[in-house]
């Protein structure tokens, strides 16, 4: 259970994982708690204390239920996903009015230079909506990139289309390094531009000293998903899944070129594929090829996928998933695209017999439409077209 700390008669020490700050209940602007808590305003996900050209110190602050930019956060990983604010048509990636993108862009350059340039970086503090009135949750200390992220990926300008209109938002990755507690001294030596300060966690000087990151990694207790955390959890998002499904429904054959679609974007490393015919396709809706490596030192490994286009009340089974299961050969691996969730007898069986299954549920489905931008009914509608 998070820690709550009101802001209105606690100013706390530190600040805590995970724990939730809550504001005023006005009803307005003011209920904000961070510029209380942290000396930032009130306005927009990217905030900022010093000069816009040289910043200090930035929060960034996010819903993380715009279906369009679906920021995010890998806890198992410590990897946080960030959308720029160029979140419409009209405008340059720059010409932001709150100037966010050009010091994401100049963060992540800094972050690939020298220990001097690592310097000038501004600590980055992560937080998210409750949705309760305009309380906070503190996600935690980041730093720009990843131990296994290039300047190739770490910082990418994605295009979206929006009123038949394109243009261009950045996607930053940051990580979420492996301190508990951020002590609210070591924030107002940071203000003062004293980053390095007797205050300043050991994961952040570390990071400024030698580029190495110690990620905050939370793993999973539990290896199998609950029914309500493989289906999406609003109903914008249910209707989206709803539509495939109806799309499909007349014809579960067509939807098996759209779960590979699907596989596609999720596991990029897909490099062959071969739909298999509508009857008698030995257990297997389709057959692939992905690629484990780069350049000449990687391998190619084999998949078998298994599509099932059903409703939200009709689960996956244990009869459903033993049919794919059944047809793995040594060293090849399954996937399991499903517009519904894995019944749980069916999901722990696949964990507890380790069986190399990628799962891939409704809420799943989901994600990957929107980090396709394609989580809005047209653009969808377009692309299930397509099959």
């Amino acid at each position: 259970m998070s820690l709550v700390n009101n802001l209105v008669s606690n100013q706390p020490m530190v600040l805590t994982v995970d724990a939730i700050y809550k504001g005023s209940r006005k009803g307005n602007s003011a209920d904000d708690p961070l510029p209380s808590l942290i000396g930032v305003d009130s306005q927009g996900g990217f905030r900022h204390i010093g000069s816009k050209s040289a910043p200090r110190l930035i929060v960034l602050t996010s819903s993380r239920r715009d279906p369009d930019w679906p920021d995010d956060i890998d806890r198992e990983n410590g990897i946080y996903t960030y959308y720029g604010d160029n979140k419409k048509p009209g405008r340059e990636l720059h010409e932001t009015g709150r100037r966010g993108n050009l010091m994401l862009r100049d963060m992540f350059e800094k972050s690939h230079g020298s220990r001097i340039d690592r310097g000038k970086v501004p600590p980055v503090l992560v937080f998210t909506n409750t949705g309760e009135w305009r309380d906070m949750q503190f996600l935690g200390l980041a730093a720009p990139g990843g131990e296994n992220l290039n300047s190739n990926s770490n910082l990418v300008a994605v295009w979206r289309q929006k009123e038949e209109r394109r243009f261009q938002n950045y996607q930053a990755k940051f990580t979420i390094l492996d301190v508990a507690e951020i002590p609210m001294t070591w924030l107002e030596d940071v203000k003062q531009g004293n980053p390095l300060s007797t205050s300043c966690p050991a994961v952040w000087r570390l990071w400024v000293e030698t580029g190495r990151y110690k990620p905050l990694k939370a793993p999973r207790t539990r290896e199998f998903r609950k029914k309500e955390e493989q289906l999406p959890a609003d109903e914008k998002g249910q209707k989206l899944i709803r539509l495939i499904h109806q799309y499909f429904s007349h014809d579960p054959y067509r939807f098996e070129a759209c779960a590979m679609g699907l596989a596609e974007i999720l596991l990029k490393n897909i490099v062959s594929k071969d739909m298999t015919r509508r009857t008698a396709d030995g257990g297997r809706d389709a057959i692939g090829k992905f690629r484990i490596g780069e350049g000449p030192s990687s391998i190619v490994v084999d998949f078998a996928l298994e599509a099932k286009c059903y409703g939200f009340s009709s689960p996956v089974t244990v009869k459903d998933i033993s049919r794919l299961i059944s047809r793995l050969r040594h060293r090849q691996f399954g996937i399991l695209v499903t517009t519904s969730y894995l019944a749980l007898q069916a999901y722990q069986e696949i964990k507890d017999d380790e069986h190399p299954v990628v799962i891939i549920s409704a809420v799943d489905i989901l994600n990957t439409l929107k980090y396709a931008g394609l989580a809005q009914e047209g653009a969808l509608r377009g692309w299930l077209a397509s099959f």
